[in-house]
């Protein structure tokens, strides 16, 4: 049973990350409405499960010279990959924007806190 829960679960958390960075950092974007969350937390999940494991083991010499602080670059690349993943495969009506770099870099700090402490309660 857990097996059947955790995918929409993981799917509901990153919705739920996704909806409190676009509420909290400006300058952040999004089209879609709900199905923008759905798709998101969609395609987050499968960032997170088959891309991030590999970046963080290349990235771990990184991480660990600057004390962990690499990671923000990690999730500017998640949420960079996400929004451009968005853009590619052209779903109806779904996007997500960035108005400039310094956007990415906040919102790759809330995404990481909130992604974290989502995590860590469900846990």
């Amino acid at each position: 049973m857990g097996l059947i829960f955790r995918p929409i679960i993981g799917i509901v958390l990153n919705g739920g990350v996704l909806y409190l960075l676009t509420r909290l950092v400006e300058g952040v974007s999004y089209t879609g409405g709900i199905k923008f969350f759905v798709l998101g937390g969609l395609v987050v999940g499968v960032i997170n499960f088959l891309i991030k494991p590999l970046i963080k083991v290349l990235a771990l010499p990184f991480t660990i010279i600057t004390g962990g602080l690499f990671t923000i670059v990690i999730n500017m690349g998640t949420l960079w990959f996400l929004s451009y993943l968005l853009g590619v495969l052209q779903f109806q009506d779904v996007s997500l924007a960035f108005s400039s770099f310094s956007n990415y870099a906040i919102g790759a700090v809330v995404f990481g806190i909130i992604n974290w402490g989502a995590h860590l309660i469900v846990k």
